[in-house]
């Protein structure tokens, strides 16, 4: 036995002494909680919200704490496994067949969270989500009638295990209907999918996948179901990354119980929806986006972590400075005009609108944005929700507010022709209007309302600026190194490098605080083109993008593959990451 195995006897009337010796004390739970609040996992006011909430439900205070999403399932059973002097067990420590079944019932291991390990010669291993209860102890003691070796095990990897040891043997065939044909539903399925997707298990595994992704600080999170498994990816700091998923045989389950959570129909497979969960994870507001589309073998459901308290509006958080800030400037600085930002999705043109309206807003000025989703809710903003169902479209919602006697105007996107004219007109009748388009670059956009059927005239005559943009993974500030530059870089940095200083560069390593990738954090890399007389001139010349591109870089824009070569230099990003996003010139 190991010495920091917890030893429960069968009889304590025959073991007292060792059961005062190796039982967990009364005050473990209260040592754990200090652990917790220590370490800065856990705040006294999330503590005292929680033990409230633990008295009223006549629950004990670890679970509550975990189910709240105010700690994480690890870090709770980190401290359980480090106070009462217990080991922690993976879910590689697991059985591959239930062990003592005969001894325990289904439904006492999953209310209780336990899980049987293996027999020995002198004693039962099984696993806790929570040893510090010791009515738990007291009863796995009493129903396996022999000695007990306790650890820690987390709640969900349990809950995992006893679905996988106890399913019935028709299981998978039980769930074919519910993986059927799309709208192959009659109300008894539509009943048992909700039945499913209300059991403890599943609402669990659910807020786990939630709770991972905030721990991992993702943006979006991927569940994607297959023929023979259901994968889920987070995407972190712009790149996707697989992770542990629920089983299979879960899948309808899961996934009808985020469109529940999102208040979507989820009898409908045949069509996409979408849908919104305001959410608490870890004392954190979060917002999160889903979308549903149906695929061969279910619905892919995607959502996107948006959160209200960490986000930062400001251009110096987002990586603008240099030259492409003084040019943005200049163009926010214009009274009336249009304000151009380019990209492919996932590039950050929201964020950069979501900031430079911040810097706009102020009490003389009226601003109304119409939105597809309204991402952030900023104070003193009218945002308006484009909902197409009812005719809500841009175009649409454009032509009533400019009777709103608004000062700026935020068109999410430029889908149309209409909504491209209307924004155009807004301009011309004195009004500042921010947009963005999908192009790769700022002299493409140009050429893009162009092609949409603006008037060349009235191009010249509205747009102040296009700012083009891509996000390159931030390096972690706590583990890069320094590297010399490769000899055949030297030369091509040597412009922007400062006076004979050596050229160096830095490179990932990976540490604790950026999961071990290198990276932590996004920051943009830009170019901003300024809508001067001779850019003028080759727009109603209906001049190619390339041509557009070369008077402003000859005039002093500083390109995207620019900005990212400087940023490199400074240590920021690596080169890497800026090849990976950026054409060179």
């Amino acid at each position: 036995m190991r010495d920091s195995d917890t030893l429960i006897m069968p009889n304590a009337s025959e073991a007292s002494s060792e059961l005062d010796e190796h039982r967990p004390p009364s005050g473990a739970q209260a040592r754990v909680l200090a652990a917790l609040q220590s370490s800065g996992k856990l705040s006294a006011a999330d503590l005292g919200r929680a033990r409230r909430l633990a008295e009223d439900a006549g629950e004990a205070l670890p679970p509550m704490l975990v189910r709240l999403g105010l700690v994480a399932e690890r870090d709770m059973a980190r401290a359980l496994a480090s106070e009462l002097d217990l080991p922690l067990s993976e879910a590689a420590d697991f059985p591959a067949e239930p062990v003592c079944e005969e001894r325990f019932s289904l439904r006492f291991l999953k209310d209780a969270r336990v899980l049987p390990l293996a027999e020995e010669a002198d004693a039962l291993r099984v696993a806790f989500a929570n040893p510090a209860d010791p009515f738990v102890l007291e009863a796995v003691r009493l129903a396996a009638d022999r000695p007990v070796r306790a650890s820690v095990a987390l709640p969900s990897e349990i809950e995992a295990a006893l679905e996988r040891l106890h399913a019935p043997p028709d299981a998978a065939t039980a769930s074919e209907p519910l993986e059927g044909a799309a709208g192959d539903f009659d109300e008894e399925d539509i009943e048992h999918l909700k039945d499913l997707a209300s059991e403890a298990p599943v609402i669990r595994m659910v807020n786990q996948l939630i709770q991972r992704a905030v721990e991992s600080r993702a943006s979006d999170i991927h569940i994607e179901p297959f023929a023979d498994a259901l994968k889920v990816r987070l995407r972190v700091d712009g790149i996707l990354k697989e992770i542990e998923a629920p089983p299979v045989r879960s899948t309808a389950a899961v996934i009808s119980r985020v469109k529940i959570m999102a208040r979507l129909n989820i009898a409908e497979r045949r069509l996409p929806q979408d849908g919104r969960i305001p959410i608490r994870v870890q004392g954190k507001e979060l917002d999160l986006r889903v979308s549903t589309v149906p695929t061969l073998f279910g619905e892919s459901v995607v959502m996107r972590l948006l959160d209200k308290e960490s986000v930062r509006f400001d251009l110096d958080a987002l990586g603008f400075d240099g030259g492409p800030r003084a040019r943005l400037n200049r163009i926010l600085e214009q009274p009336y005009g249009i304000l151009l930002v380019t990209g492919p999705t996932g590039s950050g043109k929201s964020t950069t609108l979501y900031t430079a309206l911040s810097r706009l807003n102020t009490e003389e000025r009226k601003i109304i944005t119409v939105e597809d989703p309204v991402e952030y809710q900023l104070p003193g903003i009218n945002q308006i929700q484009v909902k197409s169902s009812i005719g809500m479209t841009f175009a649409g919602a454009l032509r009533a507010i400019v009777r709103q006697d608004p000062d700026i105007i935020m068109v999410g996107e430029m889908r149309d022709l209409e909504t491209a004219r209307i924004a155009v007109q807004s301009a011309l009748t004195g009004h500042v209007v921010l947009s963005t388009l999908h192009t790769n670059d700022a002299a493409s956009g140009v050429t893009r309302l162009l092609d949409m059927g603006v008037e060349d005239y009235l191009l010249t005559s509205t747009i102040n600026g296009i700012v083009a943009q891509r996000l390159v993974r931030r390096l972690c500030p706590h583990c890069s190194k320094p590297e010399p530059a490769r000899p055949e870089l030297a030369e091509r940095f040597a412009a922007l490098s400062a006076g004979d200083k050596p050229l160096e560069l830095r490179r990932p390593v990976g540490c604790e605080a950026c999961n071990g990738t290198g990276y932590r954090g996004r920051l943009v890399i830009t170019e901003v083109l300024l809508m001067s007389e001779p850019i003028r001139q080759a727009v109603l010349a209906h001049a190619a993008a390339s041509e557009i591109r070369r008077i402003a870089v000859a005039e002093g824009m500083e390109t995207m593959y620019q900005d990212g070569l400087r940023k490199a230099l400074d240590g920021r990003t690596t080169l890497d990451e800026v090849l990976r996003v950026a054409e060179t010139d």
